[in-house]
């Protein structure tokens, strides 16, 4: 039988902790070091001395306008593009000490056209990988339903129908649990969602979010939206022309941009932008003695420009704010969320 989602956590994190930490900070899980892509009779290179240090278990988004060198650092990692001169290493082991072919069936890789491929149901676009490591019928099937499960698409009413017969985002994630297929530590997200109405690519968004949450892989996920990386990211790094800008979490890089490309991109002005990264808690007021139960109420984790968004829609000037329990403890105000979008400092940049 295959192993459950919680017995798949485990055994990633086992992994994960059997790999020796770095001296003078957290584990590493992917390291460029001066990495550089020339292409024959280019004018720049794609990527330039580049050097990254991606933390174990961290959703790292490269952000950045078309032409910036993302996508080719990220096929670089997977070797679809070879490095011009420089190293990759993942969890330790440099990448061309593995033939390509075994280096990536131990990376996730989910593309935004997804891939899949269209004369095979879903259920063998799900077992590519698992049947070329010979996994035996029965340890295949229940894998492929374990991850229809996890991205929402009931397997008996999904596991034999064909590409065509889904929609954008159902086809997106039967690429993302073809991704998952044999619990890869490390997946790299190119663009995955780019192609899809926002509603579905907000939904597809967090459900990314949770997967990570379960599973704890290290994520490379490429956009050029910033709205999408704030909402995904660990850490956002911003590239430009083959170089890394700045890099940091999405509170400091939208409130403390680098200079005026990074300022511009990310839209550091935008106070709705800015509230989405501040959770509501964050702002809460005490209850008062005595109150009762607010009919309205959102987790305190919700961040505070949804919140503000469902008290306009509502017509409410206040809301309960609740724990992980869903205990009431405390209240958000409108007027707090207008003074903090007013004043929260945004630094001017250089």
């Amino acid at each position: 039988m295959a192993p459950g989602i919680d017995q798949q956590q485990q055994g990633v994190r086992a992994f994960v902790s059997d790999l020796p930490d770095q001296p003078n900070g957290p584990p590493i899980a992917i390291r460029y070091d001066r990495v550089t892509k020339t292409y024959p009779n280019g004018n720049h290179s794609a990527v330039s001395d580049l050097s990254l240090d991606v933390l174990k278990s961290d959703l790292v988004v490269l952000l950045g306008p078309s032409g910036c060198g993302k996508t080719t650092l990220l096929k670089m990692t997977n070797r679809l593009i070879e490095p011009t001169s420089g190293s990759i290493s993942i969890d330790g082991v440099e990448i061309h000490s593995l033939p390509a072919p075994e280096l990536r069936r131990r990376i996730g890789y989910v593309i935004q056209q997804t891939g899949l491929f269209p004369h095979m149901r879903v259920e063998d676009n799900i077992a590519v990988v698992p049947k070329l490591l010979k996994w035996d019928k029965q340890r295949i099937h229940d894998r492929v339903d374990e991850l229809l499960d996890l991205v929402g698409l009931p397997p008996a009413a999904y596991r034999r129908r064909y590409p065509a017969q889904l929609s954008g985002g159902e086809q997106q994630r039967v690429g993302l649990a073809r991704a998952l297929a044999v619990d890869p530590v490390t997946m790299l997200m190119d663009e995955p969602f780019g192609a899809l109405d926002a509603i579905t690519r907000t939904r597809l968004q967090m459900e990314l979010r949770r997967i990570h949450q379960t599973l704890g892989q290290t994520i490379i996920f490429v956009t050029h939206d910033i709205d999408e990386a704030v909402r995904l990211a660990d850490e956002i790094v911003i590239m430009r022309e083959g170089r890394i800008v700045q890099s940091g979490d999405p509170l400091e890089i939208v409130t403390n941009p680098a200079d005026a490309f990074v300022s511009d991109l990310v839209g550091a002005s935008d106070a709705l932008r800015r509230l989405s990264l501040i959770e509501s808690g964050s702002l809460a007021a005490p209850l008062p003695a005595g109150a009762l139960p607010t009919t309205e109420s959102i987790p305190a984790t919700t961040d505070v420009r949804t919140a503000f968004g469902m008290m306009l829609g509502a017509g409410l000037h206040q809301i309960g704010l609740t724990d992980a329990n869903g205990v009431l403890i405390g209240t958000l105000d409108l007027d707090a969320v207008r003074e903090i979008a007013r004043t929260h400092p945004v630094d001017s940049p250089a």
